[in-house]
């Protein structure tokens, strides 16, 4: 690994600082990561749930943050595809919970799958699959 959880979160706060206290990292291994959303009152949609755009940005999030504790700050790497099955309705008024592992770390592409629980739920409330683009070395 080239990046752990300490070093993963600085890199949130002096890269992405307008996201960074948005989400937190609960835990960081070779290939994996689990990856919080800070329950926040903005990412509720009429009716109380969670929006889709907010589990999107958790499940993009973590599978860049797990691609960057393999290869290190390369903040160049992309989204190029994302797939998102919505399951169930997330709980109400708790973090979402995005548990992803890395499927491949290529040169040049990666492919993450996550599981989205709300906190304190077993079942999942959504999946997603994300592939990456990678930078080339200069």
């Amino acid at each position: 690994m080239q990046m752990d959880r300490a070093a993963l979160d600085a890199f949130l706060k002096s890269d992405f600082a307008q996201v960074a206290g948005m989400f937190a990292i609960d835990d960081v291994a070779p290939m994996q990561i689990t990856v919080r959303l800070l329950h926040d009152e903005r990412h509720l949609r009429p009716g109380g749930t969670v929006s889709g755009p907010a589990m999107f940005a958790l499940a993009d999030v973590a599978v860049y943050l797990a691609i960057l504790s393999m290869i290190g700050p390369k903040a160049l790497s992309v989204t190029t595809n994302c797939a998102i099955d919505f399951m169930r309705k997330p709980a109400a008024g708790v973090d979402l919970i995005c548990k992803t592992r890395l499927l491949k770390l290529g040169r040049v592409l990666a492919v993450g799958d996550c599981l989205i629980f709300s906190d304190g739920m077993e079942a999942p409330v959504a999946r997603a699959s994300l592939t990456y683009s990678i930078p080339p070395e200069r």
